[in-house]
């Protein structure tokens, strides 16, 4: 071996070590295990505990309104033909407490296929801020906010369905407190998603 070839080789050992350990580092810091917590702030453009009925009305109107179903604190958007759904409740200050979004509504027999009687979500997606919308799996659930507080069996119209929780009280008062997401135990796939100024 040439004089200096040993110092040279143990300077590129060296320098590959560094570079190994920088990669791995940030590899953990970008692994989700490993990543901050994750609250949520809205569903359908609506953030419980600030926005008001008249914003919810604004933004999904008063025609498709299932009034029949609203009464006093308890307001609907519903679709017949899709049994997708818009659900807000307010306080007496008209301020909205939880919104749910949900696709296990009741489907009428005299739509026709692909048929749409209320066009919700009229420009709003019926979605939370992060993306997260009814029909996609739970994985993506789990990629947005991270392990649940707790996932319990439940059945909704003779059906198997998994209900995910999670508590945001750790990101503080001002903000909702609580998220439930509903995915069917066969596909995996959001069913319904609720977001809570107050808990559960």
């Amino acid at each position: 071996m040439r004089p200096g070839s040993t110092k040279s080789w143990l300077l590129a050992s060296f320098a590959g070590a560094a570079l190994v350990t920088a990669f791995l580092a940030a590899s953990r810091a970008q692994s989700p295990s490993e990543s901050k917590p994750t609250n949520e702030l809205t569903l359908a453009g609506l953030r419980p505990g600030r926005s008001t009925l008249a914003e919810a009305e604004q933004r999904f109107g008063t025609k498709y309104r299932d009034t029949p179903e609203s009464s006093g604190d308890i307001q609907l958007w519903s679709d017949p033909c899709t049994g997708r759904s818009l659900r807000v409740e307010v306080d007496e200050q008209r301020v909205i407490q939880s919104v749910t979004v949900s696709s296990l509504g009741p489907k009428s027999t005299n739509c026709k296929p692909g048929e749409v009687k209320n066009p919700l979500p009229r420009g709003t997606p019926l979605a939370t801020s992060r993306g997260l919308a009814l029909g996609l799996k739970k994985a993506r659930v789990l990629a947005y906010y991270g392990e649940p507080g707790s996932a319990l069996p439940s059945t909704v119209q003779g059906a198997e369905f998994e209900l995910l929780y999670y508590a945001f009280d750790w990101a503080g008062s001002d903000v909702p407190q609580v998220m439930e997401v509903t995915c069917e135990r066969g596909t995996g796939r959001v069913r319904k998603i609720t977001l809570a100024f107050p808990s559960l």
